[in-house]
């Protein structure tokens, strides 16, 4: 009986968090908007992934996309020291 509960409590995942951007109904994401960038970029500068941030691959493309425009313009760092 222990080895049941044990399997049941292993094999279950955690509720995927919702995608922010579905929720907050946004059609594109801006490279300018620095404030809502810097929460999808990781204390050493890397972009957070999917499973971690919670976005939708749609967003989480769009993401990407914006912190790469934002880095060469130098509105964001590419590494923080």
């Amino acid at each position: 009986m222990a080895t049941k509960t044990k399997r049941a409590v292993k094999d279950r995942r955690p509720k995927r968090k919702p995608c922010n951007f579905c929720a907050d109904k946004a059609l594109d994401i801006n490279y300018k908007d620095v404030m809502r960038l810097k929460k999808y970029i990781s204390e050493r500068g890397k972009i957070l992934p999917r499973r971690i941030s919670g976005n939708c691959a749609k967003h989480q493309r769009m993401l990407t996309i914006a912190v790469k425009r934002a880095r060469v313009i130098a509105f964001l760092p590419f590494v923080t020291e």
